[in-house]
């Protein structure tokens, strides 16, 4: 499951680190709207909650569809600036059939395929199309859809005002010390960058992130299988102090690639690829190779003594060896004529964690 963006000739200028105040913003609202993807912050959502006023966490929840399970694209600009202010003047520019698509894709939890065609907005058959999903998702869901299609101009203005009241409840006094760690981000990747090349600046962006091997597509470890391309508009990159483990996209006609990704903390580990996470799930999901496992968790065995041991030929279990071997999940160590191969235990222990992390990438 990947998303493929085409790079090719695209200038090096083109593929742009910078930070957004509006991305952050959001990020910091995703939080605060699923706080169960973020137990390292439950402090810090705590008291926000604590001590918003009422009527903004009224707002919130009610707007809270364009930022907790995924992200409106007008919530990540492609062209961040310096203020909030201004990043949501650029939001105001968006014609009413942008702003209403992006809004809805999130708000019935769709895929943009499903509101490719005609304009909601403009076609009935697509009005009660995206009526009916938003409807699946919840009263309150169904609610919002039927306002934004209702009365447009009323919805954007109210989720503006909602959005710079939580500026001035929170947001406005923590960004200069976000934007201090985000610019210290943006300058490591521009060393890297010119030490080592744009490849390395990817794999520092995520595990994630990668290059091909012709280094003319950049591949996201994504949910769904896409393309979309950068030629002719180059990509966005923009951190997050707030986004952890999440990395968010948005690409649709007519807009850079944007991806936002989590500084790395030091106490944050290298998230594991979803391939690897599936391979370890496959590899411990056959009997045998959990019965050796089991065995091996207990201390390091030669093969001799695991076909000993379970009545199994040393060639079978040479076999699922290498299978455990290639998910990661065993240490080998050789002692004269034979290996001895252990159970890593790390790896096993991170296998939940890596797994719940990888999904919600």
């Amino acid at each position: 499951m990947t998303l493929r963006i085409d790079i090719t000739s695209v200038p090096p200028e083109r593929l742009r680190f910078a930070a957004s105040p509006l991305a952050e913003l959001t990020a910091m609202l995703h939080v605060l709207a699923s706080p169960e993807h973020h137990p390292q912050l439950a402090a810090w959502a705590a008291g926000v909650r604590a001590a918003l006023r009422p009527e903004l966490a009224e707002r919130l929840q009610e707007a809270e569809f364009l930022w907790r399970s995924s992200r409106a694209d007008f919530l990540l600009p492609a062209a961040p600036r310096a203020t909030l202010a201004a990043e949501l003047d650029d939001v105001d520019g968006l014609d009413d059939d942008a702003y209403v698509t992006s809004a809805l894709v999130t708000t019935c939890g769709s895929n943009r395929l499903l509101f490719a065609g005609p304009s909601p907005l403009a076609d009935d058959a697509a009005r009660e199309r995206a009526l009916d999903r938003a409807q699946a998702r919840g009263a309150l869901q169904e609610a919002f859809a039927e306002r934004l299609l209702a009365d447009p101009a009323a919805v954007r203005a109210r989720v503006r005002e909602t959005l710079q009241q939580c500026g001035e409840a929170f947001f406005d006094a923590a960004w200069p010390g976000i934007a201090a760690q985000l610019a210290a981000d943006i300058r490591l990747k521009a060393d890297l960058r010119a030490r080592h090349g744009f490849g390395e600046v990817l794999t520092s962006v995520s595990a994630a992130v990668t290059l091909d091997r012709e280094g003319e597509r950049i591949l996201v470890d994504k949910l769904q299988d896409s393309a979309t391309t950068a030629r002719g508009c180059g990509v966005t990159f923009i951190p997050s102090v707030f986004g952890h483990p999440h990395l968010v996209t948005a690409h649709s006609p007519g807009r850079p690639p944007t991806l936002q990704y989590p500084v790395a903390a030091r106490s944050t580990p290298e998230p594991v690829p979803l391939e690897t996470v599936r391979l370890r799930l496959e590899a411990l999901a056959h009997p045998v190779r959990l019965r050796l496992v089991r065995t091996l968790a207990r201390g390091p065995h030669t093969t001799g003594e695991l076909a000993c041991a379970w009545e199994l030929t040393p060639p079978e279990v040479s076999r699922h060896l290498a299978v455990l071997r290639r998910a990661g999940l065993l240490t080998a160590r050789r002692q004269g004529r034979y290996v001895h191969y252990a159970l890593d235990l790390t790896a096993a222990t991170a296998l939940g964690a890596d797994l719940v992390s990888a999904v919600l990438r």
